[in-house]
């Protein structure tokens, strides 16, 4: 068995409030959810509106088949027009 994570430390440039940060990172959360079934969490920043650290964590059977979850998951965060990714990490257990 295997757990998984990927955070990444995200900047959101285009926020002038909690209120469109929020929306930005729930539009991320639910498409990774629905996309990858992982579990996600905003991590670090939450009283910031201009940055943001996103978690996402699975369990598998297989690491290779984590990696690529992982691998596919932040392919999709790097495509979102709205957050920048600043800096990204994975941990493998």
């Amino acid at each position: 068995m295997v757990v998984a994570s990927l955070t990444w430390d995200l900047s959101l440039p285009g926020c002038a409030s909690l209120k469109e940060k929020r929306s930005v990172l729930r539009s991320l959360r639910d498409r990774l959810r629905a996309k990858f079934n992982v579990s996600v969490a905003e991590t670090a920043y939450q009283d910031v509106h201009t940055r943001a650290q996103l978690t996402i964590a699975l369990v598998a059977t297989d690491a290779r088949f984590a990696e690529s979850v992982l691998e596919k998951a932040d392919h999709l965060v790097g495509l979102n027009g709205r957050a920048v990714v600043t800096s990204a990490w994975r941990e493998l257990y």
